[in-house]
């Protein structure tokens, strides 16, 4: 670190504004003009405007010739799926995660984190019955889904202690201390049994259970199963389904992935 100016030498500033834009078309509207990316990154107009030239030369957004306005490119959809297609996990734990939806009649995925959220990098759906698509990309909170709270779970004290720091100042203290509480009892929950639920708390129509995996390179992500609260009762859910999915994501573990 830079003692005098408190800045990290390595850390390229223009670079990090580059990301912040692209990310903020995942939270936004599908397209904005430069104005409005300003307001919602912070960053002054002429250096948003600068950005949003350079990111449409590479082929990261593509500007709108009527509007002027912007939205994702191809290359950002060239990043994503090649990250997703070199996951090792998701191609050792298809069959697996096939075999549970099959048996328990609930879509499985595997999910990442992405700031305040988990994302779905792999779903598997029970045969026949189409009870809840979820699409690869699909973006969940990390504070009262399954998946963020197992994501979290999977931590030390520290490193949960430091996630609902950030947790907190994302949502403000209004709006944290609604959620906060919830969390917590998940997390009590995984030291207690082994797994997370949300029920409803996210959707009002979904339960589900989730589980961390910690993969062998390092990366924490989260085994989760999800239905309609009308096909799966949340005494079966915490008795017999989540057990199971915790013992998955074990037997995933156990593959080396």
């Amino acid at each position: 670190m830079d003692t005098e100016s408190g800045k990290d030498r390595k850390f390229v500033e223009a670079l990090a504004r580059g990301l912040n834009i692209l990310r903020v078309f995942g939270d936004g509207p599908v397209m904005m003009g430069n104005q409005e990316l300003a307001r919602l990154t912070g960053l002054p107009k002429p250096t948003v405007s600068r950005m949003t030239y350079t990111l449409t030369r590479l082929g990261y957004l593509n500007q709108h010739p009527d509007t002027d306005k912007y939205q994702l490119g191809s290359e950002v959809l060239s990043l994503g799926y090649t990250y997703v297609a070199n996951l090792r996990v998701r191609q050792l734990a298809k069959p697996y995660m096939d075999e549970f939806a099959r048996e328990y009649g609930m879509s499985v995925g595997l999910t990442c984190r992405d700031r305040m959220h988990m994302i779905y990098v792999e779903n598997r759906m029970p045969p026949v019955k189409a009870l809840l698509r979820v699409d690869l990309g699909l973006r969940l909170p990390l504070a009262t889904t399954s998946a963020g709270r197992a994501f979290i779970a999977g931590h030390s004290a520290k490193g949960r202690e430091q996630l609902q720091d950030e947790l907190a100042a994302y949502y403000g203290a209004e709006k944290w201390q609604e959620k906060q509480p919830g969390l917590l009892d998940a997390l009590a929950m995984y030291d207690r049994e082994g797994f997370c639920l949300s029920l409803g708390e996210w959707d009002r129509n979904i339960v589900s259970a989730g589980v961390p995996i910690g993969l062998q390179d390092g990366t924490q992500m989260a085994l989760t199963c999800a239905a309609p609260a009308y096909e799966i009762g949340v005494e079966r859910l915490k008795h017999t389904i989540a057990p199971r999915l915790a013992g998955l994501a074990g037997d995933i573990q156990a593959l080396g992935a």
